[in-house]
Order: structure tokens, then sequence, then C-alpha cells
């Protein structure tokens, strides 16, 4: 397939890739392939959805790095002292960093309370309420969206700075991301539009009443960051000979903690990136909707890819090593 063949590919496509608004491609430091769709152009921005989630382990090795943090076995509980741990619960004292960002803290629900916590008026206060439980910490792998929210309200406390105004000075601001904004507004109607709309966004990030930003989704990027993302990543953590973040986290983040079942896709896990294969060093910040930051660091590759809301997308790595990369190879 050639780069016009993909082109037309994407646009006239009816399956999982019918919703893409950008790949971009990033090759030792130069953007290699750059196409965009559905009116989005290059600085067009996007909810990246669960991508989110990734950029959030990238801000928390930025705040390891600055000692800001101690490691990632330091205790949840040690950066909310005004926090009111509910009577008889004893499990949320021994909840560490690490638990947070493997997917392995113990909650106290069996499906994610998304109404209780997405009208309160504090969601990480919301979000602590349900950490812990009865069962103890048992290492079980369970996804939390939610509870992610508990590592911005971490990097507040640590830092004194808004997650946002973190985020903007010591990772986007060196990367030439753009400055972003807090969304601002966070009702009901507004959450179901921020998700479902597929027009482009500014540069943005949702946030709650007390201006915290969502943790787990909420993030806009054009794929042309998130490549540069990525590529900074494969770089060592330096970009354009500014220094980022330690090659000691991103090995760390990058580092397989987990092996994942079937639901997603036997990848393993390390700090809220994915391994797609177990013989290659791949990793990936992967999001719904088939929102992606894919990073080859064997062949100095990185693609960031935005798409509208088109719920249950799972093959867009194997979309970018079959069709996307073949491209560039020949490029």
């Amino acid at each position: 397939m050639t780069r016009n063949e993909l082109h037309k590919y994407v646009d006239e496509s009816k399956g999982s890739e019918s919703n893409i608004c950008q790949i971009c491609a990033v090759r030792n430091g130069e953007v290699v392939y750059n196409d965009n769709w559905r009116g989005f152009k290059t600085d067009s921005a996007m909810n990246v959805n669960s991508v989110t989630k990734g950029v959030m382990a990238l801000l928390a090795g930025i705040a390891v790095d600055k000692g800001l943090i101690k490691g990632t076995d330091q205790k949840v509980m040690d950066f909310f002292p005004d926090y009111t741990v509910k009577r008889g619960e004893k499990t949320i004292y021994d909840v560490t960093i690490e638990h947070l960002l493997t997917m392995t803290a113990p909650y106290k629900y069996r499906s994610e309370p998304w109404t209780k916590v997405c009208t309160s008026q504090d969601w990480t206060k919301a979000a602590l309420d349900l950490l812990g439980g009865k069962s103890g910490i048992t290492g079980e792998f369970k996804y939390a969206t939610l509870g992610i929210q508990i590592l911005a309200g971490i990097i507040e406390n640590a830092s004194g700075m808004k997650c946002i105004d973190f985020a903007n000075r010591y990772l986007f601001a060196p990367l030439d991301i753009p400055e972003h904004k807090i969304h601002g507004d966070s009702s009901k109607e507004d959450q179901f539009d921020f998700l479902m709309n597929k027009n482009p966004r500014g540069n943005e990030w949702y946030s709650d009443p007390q201006d915290t930003v969502t943790a787990g989704w909420g993030l806009t990027l054009a794929a042309y960051d998130m490549a540069k993302i990525g590529d900074m990543l494969i770089n060592g953590g330096v970009y354009h000979d500014k220094y980022i973040i330690s090659k000691e986290w991103i090995g760390q983040m990058t580092s397989p903690k987990l092996q994942l079942d079937e639901k997603f896709g036997n990848m393993q896990y390390g700090y809220l990136w994915y391994r797609p294969h177990k013989d290659k060093p791949v990793f990936a910040a992967i999001g719904d909707c088939g929102n992606i930051i894919y990073a080859d660091p064997e062949n100095r590759i990185s693609v960031g890819i935005t798409g509208t809301f088109k719920p249950r997308i799972f093959d867009r790595v194997e979309f970018i090593e079959k069709i996307v990369i073949p491209i560039i190879d020949r490029l």
C-alpha cells in the first residue's frame, strides 16, 4: 500500500479505521509521515481517552525525578494528610503509588461508579472514598479509570502546583506541545459531549470543579504531539537536547509488570503503558476509540493516531505494524 492508497483506504473505510482523524509517524526525530482526515489538520486536537493515563505516568516519573515523590513504593496516604479515612477501613493505608500505576490497587466496588464520582465536587476525594476494602491488597489487575484520579491529587499535593500547570511546565512546553488549559465545565451533558463530539478540539484537559484534571481520560492531543512523546521516550527522555524525563523512569515505566488476559489482548502491562509483544521492545499508551502512542525503540519509530468516538477498537497496534510501518519503511 502506498501513502495515497492509505489515505483513500482510511477515507473510505467502513471498519475500525473509519474514525481515524490523524496519523503521524516520527523516525529518528524527523516526521516521516503525516496525514489527516475528517476535517482535522495537523495541529487539531482530539480527546485521546486513556492515552491520558500514559501521560499521567510520565508526570509521575517527572515528579519522582525531581524528588517530589520518593518512589513508587511510597504510600498513597502520605499525600493526603487531611483526608478522613472511613471507620474500619485499614487497607487504604497499605496502597502505594506502584499499585495505582500497575492497576493493582483495591477498590470497594464491582463496577466503576461513574455517576457518583463525576457528579461530585472533588473527583480526587471521591476516588479516595473508593480505595481499599476488606479483601486487602491481592495484586489482582483491576482496570480503574476513576482510581487513577488519585494520581492527579498526588502530583498536585507533592508539587504544590495544579496538575495542568505541572504538565505544561515540565512536559508540554519542553516538547513544544501547545499550552493546555482546563476544560472548565463538568456537567453531565458536557461530559457526554466531550466524549462523543467528533469535531476538532482545542488544547485542553477535562477537569473537575476543583480545576484538577481528569487523570484517566480527557486530555486532548494531536497525533503529531503524541508521536513526539513517543520519540522522546525512544530517545531516552531527551527532545532536541532538552532533558525531560530520566532513562531510569522510562525503563521502569515500560518494563512488564503484569501479564494481562484476552480481554486486554494478552498484552503485558507496565506503569499505565502496554507491552504488545513479549519478543519485541515495543510499548504503547492505548486509549478507547483507537487513540494510541506507539513506540518501537528498536527501529526508532513512533506513531501517534487519533480517532473520534467509536468504541471497541482493539486492532490499532496491528494496523500500525501491518499497514503504516511498511509504508514508512518504503519512504
